[in-house]
């Protein structure tokens, strides 16, 4: 599907974060609205996502609006998730009242049900629409790279370290459980940059005797401690999974540590604030230019636009590259 046409005429855009939070995503908030009113164009708010959209809750979003928000996570929008959005009647709905404001495109940040609902929205209503990766996970496909992962990272590193000291101290192992639920992305990334003596992918069966190896062989040779990052899969509690099995199969006794959702909050790294930046400018110059239905994307170290059909599903592979580092540097 192309998504570009003969540019037409805009006079107001909307924007609106749909599902979980990610560090970054104000600064991209404030990137849409700057760039669209240095542009001329009328911009809009939609709290609470595509729920707060159903809920007719908009504002007139102005330069000053955005001021001083970027340092801050969360988003200044906030989000929600909405079963009335997901069925065709309440996707007429909302079209209805976008028309009603005279909007002409919708952004949306956020991840692959943001993504998909907003494709919905354009096949179903002809509303042009711009998609911005906003999700922890970073499992956007067509994107190397989603607005929030490296704080989520740089987050769990910081916990992890402070977790070893613990660690150290008592000669203790620590099962600690990230955030990805199928991304293996920010528990390889943790386990690389905090030295963990293992990494439990949610794509794979766990191999419980090889941990416990791998524990006993560190001991042998003098290691005070052992960290496993573990995923936490689609339901949380993975590491009492492998805490128990840990301890019944092989007699290791291990700690359980749940970093939940500590990983999303506080302020975004320069990273997210620079690519979430570069990503809410593109957006409103690509709809300018008579993107319908795109997406931002970061790839070679870059932010262009795709079509946003390309970037509809989630992606759970990994770099294998990651995987042996992590094996050749925790023995």
């Amino acid at each position: 599907m192309n998504s570009k046409l003969k540019p037409k005429k805009l006079n107001r855009i909307a924007v609106l974060c749909s599902g979980g939070d990610s560090p970054g995503m104000n600064c991209a908030i404030r990137a849409v609205v700057r760039t669209a009113v240095g542009h001329g164009l009328k911009v809009y708010g939609i709290q609470k996502g595509y729920a707060g959209l159903l809920e007719n809750n908009i504002r007139e979003l102005f330069a000053s609006s955005v001021g001083n928000i970027l340092q801050h996570g969360g988003t200044v929008l906030q989000t929600s998730r909405s079963t009335e959005f997901r069925t065709p009647e309440g996707r007429k709905k909302a079209a209805a009242i976008l028309k009603k404001h005279k909007i002409d495109a919708l952004v949306v940040i956020g991840g692959d049900g943001s993504y998909n609902g907003a494709m919905a929205l354009h096949k179903e209503h002809n509303i042009s629409v711009m998609g911005i990766p906003g999700t922890i996970d970073n499992d956007i496909s067509g994107t190397d790279y989603t607005i929030g992962f490296d704080t989520a990272v740089f987050n769990a590193v910081e916990a992890v370290d402070k977790i070893r000291d613990t660690a150290n101290s008592h000669a203790r192992t620590f099962i600690v459980e990230v955030m990805g639920r199928k991304s293996p992305a920010i528990a390889l990334k943790v386990g690389i940059c905090t030295g963990a003596e293992n990494v439990v992918l949610p794509t794979e069966k766990i191999n419980f005797k090889k941990i416990a190896g791998d524990i006993d062989r560190g001991i042998k040779r003098g290691k005070t401690s052992s960290i496993i990052i573990a995923a936490e899969g689609e339901v949380s509690g993975i590491g009492y999974t492998i805490q128990k099995n840990l301890k019944e199969k092989f007699k290791v006794d291990a700690h359980v540590c749940i970093l939940g959702h500590i990983q999303r909050g506080g302020n975004p790294t320069p990273t997210d604030r620079l690519i979430a930046s570069q990503m809410g400018s593109q957006a409103v110059s690509s709809l300018i230019d008579g993107h319908i239905a795109g997406a931002t994307v970061f790839l070679n170290g870059k932010v262009s636009i795709s079509p946003l059909i390309d970037c509809l599903r989630k992606k759970n592979e990994f770099d294998v590259s990651e995987v042996e580092l992590l094996t050749a540097l925790s023995i």
